[in-house]
């Protein structure tokens, strides 16, 4: 697990008790306030908002945005529910997360390797789930990798991946849930894969990388035992490009009819094709070379040459030059470590 994993583990409590759902309301916001009007359909369904004093909230809001990465900046967190309902069916599937949980850290030798991930999708499929679970198993997205069949969750410390899977609605809002789940023993999943189910007793959940977790898959018998919601995030960004890591290019000026020789790309593009590459780590040097770019810490011949050393020369050519046609595809580059 990465440091930064590590870090948002240690800040927000993992523990799984009694008075994770009841108990809460002193930290929370007044439900039939004007103020949450717009968010009644979460408080309708048993969720009461953050107030932004509330220490969860502030943690919750410097994971998220750190986790935007290179999009952080033009991201802004409007509000976030949690789940404080104590009516009969989510007490009953609380009791039932916290039943298997113990069940998973029994078989696992006392650690059932509980965490929190994130969930992106649309407002009304959010409220679903928080009324009545997981029932299905989405199919991924055109710009999303397979990793089997199940349901997918993003590493806390990639929350801009979970973005990608969100979808704005009526009032310019995404959202996103921030779920507890009980991966206990996880296995590699390969990309592409048509896994469907632990390849043995011993195994409980997939993976895409052992060593830094991005995605988590938690397969169709377990997507309601195994995965609880928690808090529901809503954000707005300044465009879906700007969620999507892809900004508008800059127009040539007029006096300039020539065209550049060499392939070209935005930054914020490249590291999102990077992602598709790049393990974790190298990954968040990039985000974090480009931020101290973006503070005038660092000039732009230094940010180049602190990404050539990161990605290689080799294959920030073969992306910068693929780019554009659209040819490049995961398989056909090697991931480095």
């Amino acid at each position: 697990m990465s440091a930064n994993q590590s870090d948002f583990e240690d800040q927000v409590s993992m523990t799984v008790d009694d008075d994770e759902i009841s108990g809460y309301e002193s930290d929370c916001g007044d439900s039939n306030s004007a103020v949450s009007d717009r968010f009644d359909v979460f408080t309708r369904n048993g969720m009461i908002r953050l107030e932004e004093e509330n220490s969860a909230h502030d943690i919750i809001k410097t994971c998220f945005l750190s986790g935007m990465g290179f999009a952080g900046g033009d991201t802004n967190l409007v509000a976030i529910h949690k789940n404080v309902s104590s009516d009969v069916t989510r007490q009953a599937r609380f009791e039932s997360f916290k039943i298997f949980s113990k069940a998973v850290a029994q078989k696992c030798g006392g650690n059932a390797n509980v965490k929190y991930a994130w969930y992106g999708g649309s407002k009304d499929e959010l409220c679903e789930i928080l009324v009545h679970g997981f029932s299905r198993c989405r199919e991924p997205a055109p710009n999303e990798q397979s990793y089997g069949v199940g349901v997918h969750l993003i590493s806390p410390v990639f929350a801009y991946d979970g973005a990608l899977s969100s979808a704005v609605d009526e009032r310019g809002l995404r959202h996103m849930l921030l779920c507890r789940v009980i991966l206990g023993k996880m296995e590699t999943v390969a990309p592409g894969s048509k896994q469907y189910h632990p390849s043995s007793k011993e195994m409980d959940t997939g993976v895409d990388n052992l060593q830094f977790p991005r995605r988590y898959v938690v397969w169709s018998a377990y997507m309601n035992s195994h995965i609880f919601p928690v808090y529901v995030v809503s954000f707005k960004a300044p465009s879906p490009n700007v969620v999507s890591g892809i900004q508008p290019s800059i127009q040539p000026r007029q006096a300039n009819t020539s065209k550049p020789t060499s392939p070209w790309v935005t930054f914020p593009a490249l590291m999102f094709t990077l992602a598709k590459f790049l393990p974790p780590p190298k990954m968040l040097l990039i985000v974090k070379s480009h931020n101290e770019f973006r503070a005038k810490r660092i000039s732009r011949p230094q940010l180049i040459r602190k990404v050539r050393q990161i990605v290689g020369d080799n294959l920030l050519i073969q992306v910068i030059k693929a780019f554009r046609s659209k040819s490049l595809h995961p398989a056909s580059a090697k991931r480095t470590v």
